[in-house]
């Protein structure tokens, strides 16, 4: 059976559905079972830890969204209506500068999760989120995850969740502030792609300058001078460090 859109705990039919669904900038999702969607679900690192009826029910009320490159998903400062699961794919979640410049806070990695703040006080969504390559999401209606939480074990797996979205935040600041410039891109390398010596990079240069906290003339003096010192090499979307 394919998930459907629900309204205040009700599945609803097929023209209610589709007007629910444009009513949340989202009528073009894909359908899954929710059987598919639990396992999703179970693959994350914030939900996997929930007992199995949490997350059934929480499954129930997902739906599944597709996104070009260079798609956004939001925008920001517009009104927060759902918080999602990275499934596959890479979403860069940015701010505006006051002078205009886009800083890229982080790069999303499937499993995580975002745009949960828009469950607490805040009404709007904070920061811009776009594909950074072909890209599926997980979409929670934040109606719907109002009601979960009225249950215990998922309050605390979601509690949990914000806990460890605060400390990651913490250590960013301390990343874009603390370190040189190339102190701060192996640092980057290492959390966004793991420990290894090969990079498949999806990002382009300017937006891996906003990650590491640096304007794109800086990292690109930084990529020439360790290119000519032979520490690495990169060459489309390779990147190899020697």
């Amino acid at each position: 059976m394919y998930n459907m859109a629900k309204a205040n705990g009700k599945n609803l039919d097929v023209g209610q559905e589709s007007d629910f669904l444009r009513s949340l900038g989202l009528l073009y999702v894909i359908r899954m079972t929710t059987d598919e969607i639990e396992k999703i679900i179970e693959k994350s690192e914030y939900f996997g830890g929930l007992e199995k009826r949490a997350r059934r029910s929480l499954a129930e009320i997902c739906l599944i969204k597709e996104l070009g490159k260079n798609d956004v998903l939001f925008h920001e400062g517009r009104a927060g209506y759902a918080f999602f699961v990275l499934v596959s794919g890479a979403i860069g979640i940015s701010r505006t500068a006051e002078d205009g410049r886009e800083t890229v806070i982080k790069v999303l990695k499937p499993g995580e999760v975002f745009g949960e703040v828009v469950l607490f006080e805040v009404k709007e969504y904070p920061a811009r989120a776009r594909a950074v390559e072909q890209s599926s999401v997980l979409v929670i209606p934040k109606k719907q995850i109002d009601c979960l939480l009225e249950q215990a074990p998922f309050r605390r797996a979601f509690l949990g969740l914000v806990m460890k979205k605060l400390r990651y935040l913490t250590d960013r600041l301390l990343l874009v502030t603390a370190g040189d410039v190339e102190e701060r891109f192996f640092r980057f390398l290492a959390e966004q792609y793991g420990d290894r010596t090969a990079f498949r990079i999806g990002l382009s240069k300017k937006e891996i300058a906003a990650a590491v906290g640096a304007t794109p003339e800086t990292f690109s003096r930084l990529i020439a001078r360790l290119s000519q010192e032979g520490r690495i090499s990169w060459k489309g979307h390779l990147l190899k460090i020697l």
